[in-house]
């Protein structure tokens, strides 16, 4: 599989963002032996430090997965915060997004793979247990996945402006019109796009750190893709393992938060499913970020990170 990689500098100087990087390989997932190398940031306090309201009893490592067409850059507000509340923080890159490796044809990405990178990455690579998830957009598609594969890795789950579609609801007129917009403009503006789905109102220094894993357009086959990859049609491809997730879903007792915004039309009303079928929603205090778009990360990120904190807190 040809892989593009995006330089090192790109990387320099991003604004809030002075982490380092670490790497793991993954399989190809094509046959031939190839493989990926996928980026993460592993943040944890020092050694002897909490937060002193035992938060981190156990040895809490919290999840955060991006979507489309964002990255680990999307987090950089609320890592310092959790790992403040005394938590180990893993941030990866999906597979052609932000340091990770760019498979160069488009036919490369398939829901299953990613799935399936991010499984190998974060279980056989890193080896990461007892893990609190926060997945939005296709961090919840790809991970709410991995929560009902294996669901012992689990001990909190937070969806935040996600689904897990199965192409047999009617997706919004706003995600198709997104759709149309992504397969027909000539060059995808994956900063302004980020920018367009968000309350704020973004810095071009911010913009340009969205933009900075895409060098050019031929880097940006998965964000591309990722569109067309959600399943709308009960024929889909993915609808079958999705509703498989979903029967796991409808089992998972431990605890799950909702935390979707105010101001997405994207997901708008998507929580009330998990609401509904998951047994860990009930009795959970759901919340609503208010003054949040789609991309709540860069709008309220205190907010997001006070819920997560809140909600390792009451479900210990």
């Amino acid at each position: 599989m040809k892989a593009l990689r995006t330089p090192d500098e790109r990387f320099g100087s991003l604004p809030g963002y002075s982490f380092d990087p670490h790497y793991v390989e993954v399989p190809a997932g094509d046959g031939t032996g190839d493989v990926l190398r996928v980026h993460y940031l592993d943040e944890a306090p020092a050694a002897g430090a909490g937060s002193g309201d035992g938060a981190n009893d156990g040895g809490e490592v919290v999840l955060l997965l991006h979507g489309e067409p964002s990255w680990s850059y999307l987090y950089r507000k609320m890592v310092p915060l959790l790992v403040g509340a005394g938590m180990r923080v893993v941030v990866p890159d999906l597979v052609g997004f932000g340091r990770s490796d760019k498979p160069a044809s488009r036919t490369d990405y398939t829901y299953a793979r990613h799935v399936e990178w991010m499984r190998a990455a974060l279980f056989d690579g890193i080896g990461l247990e007892g893990i609190t998830f926060l997945g939005q957009d296709w961090g919840g598609l790809v991970g709410l996945r991995l929560v009902a594969e294996q669901p012992e890795r689990f001990r909190r789950v937070v969806a935040a402006n996600t689904g897990l579609p199965t192409g047999d609801d009617h997706m919004s007129e706003a995600f198709f019109a997104w759709q149309k917009f992504s397969q027909e403009v000539p060059e995808l503006p994956v900063g302004r796009i980020v920018g367009g789905g968000c309350t704020s109102s973004p810095s071009d220094e911010v913009v340009a750190a969205y933009d900075a894993p895409y060098p050019d357009e031929s880097f940006k086959e998965g964000a591309r893709q990722f569109p067309l990859l959600v399943p709308t049609r009960p024929d889909d491809p993915a609808s079958e393992a999705n509703k498989r997730a979903w029967e796991v879903l409808a089992k998972f007792d431990k605890p799950f938060l909702c935390a979707f915004s105010d101001s997405d039309p994207i997901t708008r009303g998507a929580d009330e499913r998990f609401k509904d079928v998951v047994p860990g929603a009930r009795d959970q205090a759901h919340t609503t970020i208010v003054g949040g778009g789609h991309f709540l990360q860069e709008d309220r990120p205190e907010d997001l990170a006070s819920a997560v904190i809140e909600f390792v807190r009451v479900n210990p």
